[in-house]
């Protein structure tokens, strides 16, 4: 009786214990599509001081200290409906000099760019209005969306490096 008892519990807790490696597999698979769902504020530009040009340099510092100033001018929308808005401020930057060095105010004026995406965990493929295709390399870790930048058609940011991006 005894050898019955142990047998059906140790059955029960084996059952009970196993899992799906098809379920987990298929979990990660939507959980890494729907990692980029949200508002991403472009924070950083990671370069290669040797190698990058002066102007990707000076980008570099511009993005930083208005990023320190919570002015983001570069913002990435992905919805659920599989929608996405670029909005791009870089063009409307101005730098001023002044009796205590560069002023660098938040510009006020933007241009966005309506597309749909998919995301298949590695890379965000987007087709904009006029049917273009643009496949972009995407690292997501929790809040933190790590973009090849040379991917991206921006003025200062395209070349070689990448471009951190925080969820808000």
């Amino acid at each position: 009786m005894y050898k019955h008892i142990l047998l059906t519990v140790s059955l029960a807790i084996a059952l009970v214990s196993c899992s799906s490696d098809k379920d987990e597999t298929e979990s990660d698979a939507e959980t890494n599509s729907t990692a980029i769902i949200g508002t991403w504020d472009a924070t950083e530009l990671l370069i290669d001081n040797e190698t990058a040009s002066d102007d990707v340099k000076f980008g570099k510092q511009i993005l930083d200290f208005l990023s320190d100033r919570d002015c983001y001018i570069i913002t990435l929308q992905f919805n659920e409906d599989l929608s996405a808005n670029a909005t791009n401020s870089a063009n409307y930057v101005e730098v001023n000099a002044t009796a205590t060095g560069l002023d660098i105010p938040c510009p006020s004026e933007s241009d966005t760019n309506t597309s749909t995406y998919t995301f298949d965990g590695e890379t965000v493929t987007t087709i904009d209005e006029n049917g273009e295709e643009l496949a972009i390399g995407v690292t997501i870790d929790g809040d933190i969306m790590t973009v090849d930048a040379s991917d991206l058609d921006i003025p200062n940011f395209s070349e070689d490096g990448q471009l951190i991006f925080v969820k808000r």
